[in-house]
């Protein structure tokens, strides 16, 4: 599946409608997104079953304030709604497959147990 651009209009329903969704942070002046941007793709190609969005951190600034990018290619996965992942650096092709196989064998109820733990519920 090709990726798809991420924005301020499109994040909350990307996240909502999809069961993973997993967002690189970058920006056009980056050398290591310009190496990682590939390795995202082809990912995208393999891994069907994912969303996979890209947020261009110079034009959708607020986007990146949000979820405090401080170092960039950042990768940050949603599982059901739910933030699971966060990576600011350089991830090679099989460090993101062995990191989406993790994703997708969580359990979810289990996840989110231990979230209301967290919270005190």
């Amino acid at each position: 599946m090709p990726t798809i651009n991420l924005t301020k209009e499109n994040l909350e329903s990307t996240i909502m409608n999809n069961d993973i969704v997993i967002i690189d942070f970058w920006a056009e002046w980056c050398g290591p997104c310009k190496m990682f941007g590939p390795i995202f793709e082809d990912a995208s190609n393999r891994h069907r079953d994912v969303v996979f969005a890209k947020v261009d951190t110079e034009k959708e600034q607020e986007l990146a304030a949000y979820f405090q990018v401080r170092s960039i290619p950042m990768v940050v996965a949603f599982r059901e709604q739910v933030g699971i992942f966060n990576n600011p650096g350089l991830l090679q092709g099989p460090q993101l497959d062995d990191i989406l196989g993790k994703i997708k064998a969580l359990d979810m109820d289990e996840v989110r147990a231990e979230i209301a733990k967290e919270q005190g519920q």
